[in-house]
């Protein structure tokens, strides 16, 4: 509420990629935690079949956390499950959807503030994410942007992927390296922020939360 106007706030990131196994679903989790500690109302809308954050969201209510709802839906569902949020009060709404390309994504793009599109840096996976851009573009997205996922500690591959993504859409500056604290924390319900708050992991996932809710001009979207 705004000198007595109510502004919509919430912000809505899709979790988007062509490929199967670009680490959308652990990026999502994290990320979801990484808001709730900021303070924020969050939920994540899982619309992938393998619910693996639904999954992690039923571990993480065994240890007694309730401060991200994580909901398994179909995309015909997605407008009524927004506005739901919206209605009460999110801050933060994740969209976790399928590895593949399909209307489920389209659908997805739009209803999105934000499009985020994990990337491997690894041959297959730059070429799938030239079908992904080419669909942000057909759908109009608000904004959307690539970040490198899975980085190795060694090698140039992910400055030769950076290069070559940055030609189809904007690559964030931050990337998130390949570290075993990833998978680690999401085994019991956990983030990286609660394994290890000091850790290289969590100061990615907050670096990434960052540049998320950064407020950019334009759509972020080559024409």
């Amino acid at each position: 509420m705004v000198n007595g106007i109510h502004v919509d706030l919430m912000k809505v990131v899709a979790l988007v990629s062509s490929k199967g196994g670009s680490g959308k679903s652990t990026i999502a989790a994290h990320l979801a935690v990484c808001a709730s500690l900021q303070e924020q109302t969050v939920a994540v809308l899982d619309l992938d079949p393998q619910a693996n954050v639904a999954s992690w969201g039923e571990r993480r209510g065994r240890r007694g956390k309730d401060d991200v709802t994580v909901v398994r839906a179909r995309v015909q569902e997605v407008p009524g499950l927004l506005t739901s949020a919206r209605e009460q009060g999110a801050d933060f709404v994740i969209i976790d959807t399928a590895g593949r390309s399909d209307i489920t994504a389209a659908q997805v793009m739009e209803a999105a503030d934000i499009v985020l599109i994990p990337c491997r840096p690894s041959i297959n996976d730059v070429e799938a994410s030239q079908l992904t851009a080419s669909q942000v573009k057909k759908a109009r997205a608000k904004r959307a942007v690539f970040v490198l996922n899975a980085v190795p500690a060694h090698g140039t591959r992910h400055i030769e992927a950076r290069d070559a993504l940055a030609d189809l859409l904007p690559v964030l500056p931050v990337e998130i390296h390949n570290y075993v604290a990833f998978s680690d924390a999401l085994n019991d319900g956990r983030s990286v922020e609660e394994l290890d708050p000091k850790g290289k992991a969590a100061q990615e996932i907050r670096a990434l939360y960052r540049y998320l809710t950064q407020e950019q001009d334009a759509t972020g979207i080559h024409e």
